[in-house]
C-alpha cells in the first residue's frame, strides 16, 4: 500500500506536466480544430531557454520560469503567423501536414544549434524532502514545486477564459468564429492570444521537467507531446478540465505501470488508453455529444 502511495503520488507530478502541456492543445483545439503536433516542441524550446536563463545568465528558478513561459508564448504566436494562419481554411490534413513539419523543424534546428547530446539542467532548487508514515513515503520538494505551480497556472488560465473580457471572446470564437467576428471579435487576434497562453504552459512545463529530471535534449518533446495529446483526448479534446483530468490521469497510471514491472510498456499503456477511449467514448471522459443538423 504504502508504495502504491508513493507512486501515486510520483504520478501526481508527473500528470501535472502532461497536463499542462495538454492544455495547449485542448485550447487550440477548442478554437481553431487544429491539433498542434507541434506543441510538445515548444515544451521542449521552454525547457532550453530555461537551461540557458540558469547556466549562461545565473538567473533562479521563478525569474527563468518567467522568462521562458514569455519566450514560448513570442514563439507559438510566431509559428501561428507564419505556418497555420496560411493554410486556416485548408483542409485538415493540410494542417495536420504543417503541424507535423514544423515540429521536425524545430527538433533538428535546436539539433543543428545546440547538438543533439543530453544536457544536464542546473539544480536551482535545493534537494529536499518530507518524509511521512516513519519513512515510508518520501515527498520531494520539486514534487511539491511542481504541483503547486502547475495548479496555480491552471486556475489563472480558468480565471482569464471565464472572468476576462479577452477569455469571454475566446469561448465565442471556439462556439461560432463566424458569429464571433460579426459581433466585432478580432478573430485573428483571439487565436493569436491562445497559442499565446498555450504555448506559454508548454515553456512552463518544459523549465519544470528540466529541474525534475536534470537532463534535457531536442527530441525530448516528441513523446511527452503524444502523451500530452492522449491525456486531452482522454480528458476530453477542447475541454479545459479534460486536459487537467486526462493529464492527472495518464501520469498516476503510468508510474502505477512503471512500479509494478512494467516500465518497458509504460508508453505503448498510454495508447492503449487512447484507442479505448477512442472506440468507448470518442469525445472523452468529460467531453459530450453534439448533434448536427444536417
Amino acid at each position: 500500500m504504502e508504495q502504491l502511495i508513493q507512486q501515486l503520488i510520483n504520478g501526481v507530478s508527473l500528470g501535472s506536466i502532461y497536463a499542462l502541456i495538454a492544455l495547449g492543445y485542448t485550447m487550440v483545439y477548442g478554437i481553431i480544430n487544429l491539433i498542434n503536433f507541434a506543441h510538445g516542441e515548444i515544451y521542449m524550446m521552454g525547457a532550453y531557454i530555461g537551461f540557458a536563463l540558469t547556466t549562461f545568465l545565473g538567473l533562479g528558478f521563478a525569474p527563468s520560469l518567467i522568462l521562458s513561459m514569455i519566450g514560448c508564448s513570442i514563439l507559438g504566436m510566431v509559428i501561428e503567423k507564419v505556418a497555420y494562419k496560411p493554410i486556416r481554411n485548408s483542409s485538415r490534413i493540410s494542417a495536420l501536414i504543417t503541424a507535423i513539419s514544423v515540429s521536425l523543424f524545430l527538433q533538428y534546428t535546436m539539433m543543428y544549434f545546440v547538438s543533439p547530446q543530453t544536457r544536464t539542467f542546473p539544480e536551482v532548487l535545493k534537494r529536499k524532502s518530507i518524509s511521512l508514515l516513519n519513512g515510508k513515503i518520501i515527498i520531494d520538494q520539486k514534487n511539491i514545486y511542481i504541483v503547486a505551480i502547475t495548479v496555480l497556472l491552471m486556475l489563472l488560465l480558468q480565471y482569464v477564459v471565464k472572468k476576462t473580457k479577452l477569455g469571454k471572446a475566446m469561448r465565442a470564437v471556439a462556439q461560432d468564429k463566424e458569429a464571433a467576428e460579426l459581433m466585432g471579435v478580432d478573430v485573428n487576434k483571439i487565436i493569436s492570444f491562445t497559442f499565446a497562453i498555450g504555448s506559454a504552459l508548454a515553456g512552463a512545463a518544459g523549465v519544470l521537467v528540466g529541474i525534475y529530471y536534470n537532463t534535457i535534449n531536442p527530441l525530448m518533446g516528441a513523446t511527452p507531446g503524444l502523451k500530452a495529446f492522449v491525456a486531452a483526448v482522454f480528458g476530453g479534446i477542447g475541454i479545459i478540465p479534460g486536459a487537467v483530468l486526462g493529464g492527472f490521469s495518464l501520469g498516476m497510471i503510468e508510474t502505477v505501470v512503471s512500479a509494478y514491472g512494467g516500465s518497458v510498456f509504460k508508453d505503448a499503456v498510454a495508447f492503449a488508453i487512447l484507442i479505448l477511449i477512442l472506440l468507448i467514448k470518442p469525445n472523452g471522459l468529460l467531453g459530450k455529444t453534439v448533434k448536427e443538423k444536417v
